[in-house]
This record gives structure tokens, sequence and C-alpha cells, in this order.
């Protein structure tokens, strides 16, 4: 089923729009917006992208609505979502547009509708675009990441380790998550850690560094070495471990 869109607020702009110029669209053509809470439009204040798509639609003889679901990632790695239904009360009418906070204001929004209620809803799943919010959203931590990419990249001891594009990258860090990852254990005696060092970026932009820390030195010290990709990381783990002691 084609979901036709009789209004400009949908059609792409000549140019990517700001997390901030997308929520003012919204609020300027919802209805209801200014019965959102305060502290809700307080966080949206921080906001560093936005993803938008369609959740459900629902046509019936000249009757229509869809629900939309807008997501904000916000600067300490969180995620607001607002969900806005648009409906028309004629047939042919204009579409109106309100938003909401939650599904359950947004299912009761939708039951005051005047569509058949044995109409069965056309339901499309949640589109993921080329977006920086998370799904779940990264539980960033918000302080000192510059400084931890730079330490991280200073320790790093292998030849093919990042180089000065993505040192510079990295001085736009806002925040950052350190996660381990498991999986193809090493050989016996050679023990090796591999760590997922995730950097939220200025603009909404993430990016992993993948450092792994073992002992299979000829003299058996700590080394650390620091990679571009999980399997470029994993492939060193596996060449280490071939080594001969």
């Amino acid at each position: 089923m084609s979901v036709p869109y009789e209004t400009s607020a949908y059609e792409p702009p000549e140019s990517p729009e700001s997390p901030e110029e997308q929520l003012a669209r919204l609020l300027g053509r919802a209805l209801n917006s200014f019965e959102l809470p305060d502290d809700v439009l307080h966080r949206l204040d921080c906001a560093l992208a936005h993803d938008g798509s369609l959740h459900s639609a629902h046509h019936s003889a000249g009757l229509h609505r869809e629900t939309y679901r807008h997501t904000w990632l916000l600067a300490d790695g969180c995620a607001l979502t607002l969900w806005e239904l648009v409906h028309n009360t004629t047939p042919g009418g204009e579409p109106q547009h309100e938003v909401y906070i939650d599904e359950e204001e947004l299912r009761a929004a939708t039951a005051r509708l005047p569509l058949p209620p044995d109409a069965p809803d056309f339901r499309l799943p949640v589109l993921t675009r080329l977006s920086p919010v998370p799904a779940p959203p990264l539980a960033y931590l918000p302080e000192g990441s510059v400084d931890h990419a730079r330490r991280l990249l200073r320790r790093a001891e292998n030849a093919d380790r990042p180089g000065a594009d993505t040192a510079a990258k990295l001085t736009t860090a806002l925040a950052h998550q350190i996660t381990q990852a498991f999986g193809r254990p090493g050989r016996a005696g050679l023990p090796f850690a591999l760590y997922e060092h995730a950097f939220l970026l200025q603009g909404g932009e993430e990016m992993s560094l993948w450092e792994v820390e073992h002992t299979a030195t000829p003299d058996g010290r700590h080394m650390c070495e620091v990679y571009v990709s999980e399997d470029a990381a994993r492939q060193a783990m596996e060449r280490r471990a071939a080594r001969p002691a």
C-alpha cells in the first residue's frame, strides 16, 4: 500500500536539517505542541541528531492516519522519542498533526479518530537509516573522552595502529563507552582481552576503536594494540596466538 502525502511537511529539505530545525518543524505543525512538558523540551535543547520513520498507517473510505516515530540523540548519550499522529477529519480533508511523548497517549488519541475499527492497520517495521541514533542507546560517559582517546592511541604499540586522521576525528569526542568483547578465546597460557572503545563525536557521529591486550610477547610482558575494526583486532589476536612460544 502506498501512503499519499498531501503536505509539504514530509518533503525532503534541499539541504540536511539540524536536529533543532527538525524539532522546530515538528512543533510548528503540531496542534497540541503546547501540551508537551517543559522538561522534555529542555532535554531536546541538547539534541545532537534526529531520525524519523513511519511507524504505522491506516486508510479507509477517504480517511487516513499515519503515525511517525521521531527520535533524537542527546548529548548525554540517551535517546528521546516523540510520536506524531497525522490524520484528516473528513474524507479528502487537510491533514492535522498532533505530537505525543509516549505510545499510550498516541493510542488514546488514535482511538478517538473516526476510522472503522475492523480495518486492520498497515504496519511497517522501524526504518533503519544511516543515522547516529543508537538502538538501544549506548550508555556513554560524557566526560574526559578526548583525553581517553589520546591515551588509548598513545599506548598502542602495533605498527598498523590508527593514524593521524583518526586521532584528529577523536578530538571532537563528546562521550565514550568501554565494553569487553568475547569469543574466540586465546591459546592457553596466552591470555587475550578485547575491548571496544565507542566514541560519540560532535554532530552525532559514532566511531569505535578496538583494543587488544595480551602477554603474547617474547618476554611475557603486557602489550596493547589498537585497531579501527573488530575484524582487524581479532585477526591480530589469531596471528599472535599462532606464533610459537
